[in-house]
């Protein structure tokens, strides 16, 4: 049966081509049109078999391509989180630049007003009170009287020693007699002179005695005379320690004070000046002085004297100003604002006080000089709360570090905030 069909399908595969040259109206062979659609396809397919090595190469190259740009890229990110670490560990500050304070014409220093004479009044003998005639704010002359103490102890020795000083007188005059007439008779030869001796030296111990007695008479007479109590200079009484009935005793271990009195006329102003200041605390310079009681009023003193040495503790020199008051408008005791005037060549700038270091190397500031911060000692003057002055160790153009960490040390690395960041 295979012969026959290959006799079968022979004629067929013989007569291909005259089917092939049949008129165009004839419509085509699917098979004829097949075979011919194939014939170029292979025709194209066999010059490019000599090329199929690039496929892998490419392949090859593409994968080396991903490979090479994902480890640099890697390595990129590496090296921009090592810089930002190194970054983010340098700190960032907020700086500052000194205030030039305007030539400085005065300082303004706080002091205390003191009377110019202030004493208090203590009684000197014992008794009980028996008037007072002054109180509190009210004003006396020298020599006017205080008060009155009722003494009946001291009168009755008054009275004793009285007594006493008569016998030792009428006891000096009959040795005087008796001291005379020896020397008489001794002169005759009626007496011996040892007699006479005895007679004379008795003379001086009597008036040895009625010395003593007229002594101790004086002196009771002076503790009665302290009964009354007088204004020992002009002025305010400030206290009144005592009342009527109450009982004084002059010779306790701590005497009470009974009155204070207050000369007010003239006002001591006592004001510690800074020893970088202490060249405006020149004897005879005129000071002006300022209350918050009298808003706007100025009052003149004059600096009359001060201590020529500084407080060891707090570096200051204590200065003396003497203010006039005949008015008694000023009190003892106000706190006042007294105001020096100051040699030109003394110049400042102003910092804020969040600034300052306090180091045992003494006050500090940290600048910013060429991306490293560098501690600089100081020395400082006025302060005024939020802000401090600075006389000594900075210059305009310094940065100075705002809230400086307790760690900061000089050599260390910063970065400078910027301020206009957030406008």
């Amino acid at each position: 049966m295979n012969a026959d069909r290959t006799n079968l399908e022979s004629p067929v595969n013989a007569e291909e081509p005259a089917n092939l040259e049949t008129p165009a109206t004839d419509s085509p062979n699917p098979a004829t049109v097949a075979v011919a659609a194939a014939q170029p396809a292979a025709a194209s397919l066999s010059p490019a078999r000599p090329m199929s090595w690039w496929i892998p190469a490419s392949a090859v190259a593409v994968v080396a391509l991903v490979i090479f740009f994902g480890i640099r890229s890697r390595v990129n990110a590496e090296a921009n989180v090592t810089r930002a670490t190194h970054e983010a560990a340098i700190p960032v500050v907020t700086v500052v630049h000194p205030v030039a304070d305007a030539p400085s014409q005065e300082i303004a220093l706080p002091g205390n007003t003191v009377a110019f004479i202030d004493a208090p009044i203590y009684a000197r003998t014992n008794g009980y009170l028996k008037r007072w005639y002054f109180d509190i704010g009210s004003p006396v002359k020298k020599g006017q009287l205080l008060a009155e103490i009722e003494t009946p102890e001291v009168d009755q020795q008054l009275f004793q020693a009285r007594s006493d000083l008569e016998t030792a007188q009428a006891n000096y005059n009959i040795a005087k007699i008796t001291a005379s007439r020896w020397e008489f008779l001794v002169s005759t030869g009626s007496v011996s002179q040892q007699e006479t001796d005895q007679a004379k030296s008795d003379l001086a111990a009597k008036k040895a005695a009625a010395d003593s007695s007229a002594s101790n008479v004086r002196r009771l007479e002076e503790l009665r005379s302290f009964e009354k109590i007088y204004a020992p200079f002009d002025g305010i009484i400030t206290a009144r320690n005592t009342d009527v009935g109450q009982l004084i005793d002059a010779g306790a271990s701590a005497p009470k004070e009974l009155f204070h009195l207050a000369s007010i006329n003239k006002l001591r102003v006592y004001v510690a000046i800074p020893e970088v200041y202490s060249r405006a605390a020149s004897n005879g310079s005129t000071a002006t002085l300022t209350l918050d009681e009298f808003p706007g009023e100025i009052f003149k003193g004059t600096l009359v004297r001060n201590a020529n040495a500084f407080d060891a503790s707090s570096r200051t020199l204590l200065t003396e100003v003497d203010v006039e008051n005949p008015k008694g408008r000023l009190r003892p005791g106000a706190y006042v604002f007294v105001h020096f005037k100051l040699p030109e060549s003394i110049t400042s700038v102003t910092i804020p006080s969040n600034t300052l270091l306090f180091r045992k190397e003494g006050l500090q500031v940290g600048v910013v000089r060429n991306g490293k911060v560098e501690l600089v000692s100081i020395k400082m003057g006025r302060d005024y709360g939020n802000s401090v002055e600075i006389v000594s160790g900075l210059a305009n153009s310094d940065a100075v570090v705002v809230s400086p960490p307790d760690s900061l040390i000089t050599g260390t690395p910063v970065k400078i905030a910027d301020q206009h960041a957030g406008d």
